[in-house]
Order: C-alpha cells, then structure tokens, then sequence
C-alpha cells in the first residue's frame, strides 16, 4: 500500500542512491533535508564519517596495474566514506618500502592499510603504527604472519586458489601432456608463494606434464622479457604458461608473437583490463580475478569501521577476510570489466 510518511520515502531510498550522495558531500545536504535526513544520519547509515579521517596507504609498486587499479579503488572509496588517503609507493623495491612505511610510521593516522612488497619486510614501522593505537589493515600479502603481528585484518585472495584453477584450465586444454613454464612473482611475497602452491598442487596430478622452468621474474615486465627470449631460444616446445600476474604474462606474449610462438597457451593472474581484453580475443587463455578493488576498497571500510565504528579486530571483523573472484574466460569477461570499471571487484 503506498505510503506518504517520511519513514516510507527514507525506507525506499536504495543503498546506492545513498552512497552516490556520500559521495556528493555538501550538494547533498539540500536533498537530505527534504528527505527528513540529517548528514549525521547518512552517516550513520552508511558508516561514513562525519568528520574527514586521514589514511595512509601502501602497495607494492605502483608501476604493476593491479597496484595502479588499487590505488583508484581506494581513492574512490575513500571519496564515499570520507577518507583522504596519501599514497606511500612501494615502487616494487622492498628497501624503497620500507623507508616509504618508515616515514609512514613518523606521522598520525587514523587508519592505514599496506601491501608488502615482501614478507618479514615491514614489521617494525607497522608495530610502531599498532602500538601507537592505529589500525593497521593488511592487504594481499601478509606484512608479517597473523600469529606475530596484531593486525586489524588481512584482506587477500586465495592465492592458491587463483594458482590451481588457472593452472587446471591450462592442463585440461594441453589434454594433460606437453611442456609447461611457470614464470613467478617475487619469491618472498606470500601471495606468489600461494599460487606457487597452487600450481604445484594441480602439476603433481599431471604424469605427462613437465615443467621446464619456475624462475621469479618480481613482477617486473623486464625481467620477463628476457626470460621468455631465453626460453623460447632454448625450448622449442613450450604447450603451455603460468605467470604469477597478468603483466608478467602479456609481457611474455609480446616476445612469444615476435618470435611467431603465439600457439603457447598462456595463463595469468589478476584479471586486470588489458588482460581481460586479451581472453576475449584469445591472445590469453585464461585469467582469475584477484579483486584489487574489493581489498582496497574494502580496507577503506575496514579502516572507518574501526574508527567511527569502533569495531575491534577478530570480533567485529575477522583476523582473515577472504576476497575470491573467478576465472575470466570468454564467456564472463565483459560482466568482470564492468564490475572493475565501477571498483566493485
């Protein structure tokens, strides 16, 4: 039956339409007051803050695009919820990070949230961060096992996941035989030692596979390049390749069309838009989508939660928050696009 109260028009304004005007800021107060809606309520109803918070923020490198997507990811979100996020780059270098996360640690947050280049890497700049009272949102990578360092929560993908079903979609389409590469991420990141992982547990069910090389390449497109030149002088049979991220694989592709190798079945990790791109034209096989977005994102909902919330760590978040998204082939590729062009995974 319809409805004429302001209870009524405020139940029937959707989620959406209330984030679109967190975002809008000041423009939407007008809107608000005729809805019988305070700012103090949207807030309230959406978790933002009333008053701006400042967050620092760290990835890898800016120079991969998962990390670049990352970066807008958390910038947008922070727009809705009312964070000014400064970016601390890792530039894909762990001793640049750690003076980048030093630095971080001699100035006041109210939450901040890192992606270590390496494992082990950062603990004593974040420690310092914990122990001072700030949230501290791990993202993708562990900064330090959970058991050693008190962090507000890890935000990450299955690794291994996102490592076995890329490297299954591979052998299935070789029929289970022939000659596989896998090119690595940076051996000290937990992430690539879960796909590595992954790989190795799908690998071990295939007799008829052999794997001819598992040489890191750091996420460093370079680096993979020259690799890929020498293998595919050395091979000259390779059916099929596993890199740790898309870059590293579209990077290996270029080297593969020039030598006029593109039968080699090629798989990667990230589902980032060029690779994306490359599945629907099949210059990819196969890619699984490792949401920048939802960890960036969602360490900006973290972060307020905690702060405006005053949600605690392992009660009103978990310890760990699993952050999955699927294989991208063909068939799911331009819905994914969509779902990243709006930060939505």
């Amino acid at each position: 039956m319809p409805g004429t109260d302001k209870g009524m028009d405020k139940a029937s304004t959707t989620r959406r339409d209330l984030l679109q005007m967190a975002a809008a800021g000041g423009a939407a107060a007008g809107l608000l007051g005729g809805m019988g809606m305070t700012t103090s309520a949207l807030a309230a109803e959406m978790g933002r803050s009333e008053k701006p918070l400042k967050a620092a923020f760290s990835n890898a490198g800016l120079q991969a695009t998962w990390c670049a997507q990352g970066k807008q990811a958390a910038e947008f979100w922070g727009k809705l919820f009312n964070v000014e996020v400064t970016w601390f780059d890792g530039q894909l270098d762990a001793v640049k990070q750690r003076a980048a996360i030093d630095n971080m640690a001699s100035q006041k947050w109210d939450f901040v949230a890192i992606q270590a280049f390496g494992i082990g890497t950062l603990t004593q700049p974040v420690q310092k961060m914990i122990d001072a009272g700030t949230p501290v949102i791990d993202m993708d990578t562990l900064i330090a096992p959970l058991d050693q360092i008190n962090v507000h929560s890890f935000l990450a993908p299955d690794n291994e996941f996102m490592g076995a079903s890329v490297t299954q979609a591979l052998c299935n389409a070789i029929g289970g035989k022939g000659k596989v590469i896998m090119t690595q991420g940076a051996l000290g990141h937990t992430g690539a030692q879960g796909r590595a992982k992954g790989f190795n547990s799908v690998i071990k069910q295939f007799p008829n596979i052999e794997v001819l090389d598992t040489q890191p390449a750091d996420w460093d497109v370079s680096k993979t390049a020259r690799l890929w030149e020498t293998y595919l002088t050395k091979y000259s049979q390779i059916d099929a390749a596993f890199f740790h991220n898309d870059d590293m694989a579209l990077a290996a592709y270029n080297i593969m069309k020039a030598r006029n190798r593109t039968n080699i079945l090629i798989g990667g990790v990230d589902a980032m838009p060029p690779a994306i791109q490359a599945v629907s034209e099949g210059r990819m096989f196969a890619t699984v989508r490792n949401p920048s977005c939802r960890i960036h994102g969602g360490a900006i909902v973290a972060g307020v939660a905690a702060v405006v919330g005053g949600e605690k760590s392992g009660q009103g978040i978990p310890k760990n928050v699993v952050t999955d998204g699927p294989v991208v082939t063909k068939a799911n590729a331009a819905g994914m696009q969509w779902m990243e062009d709006h930060f939505l995974i």
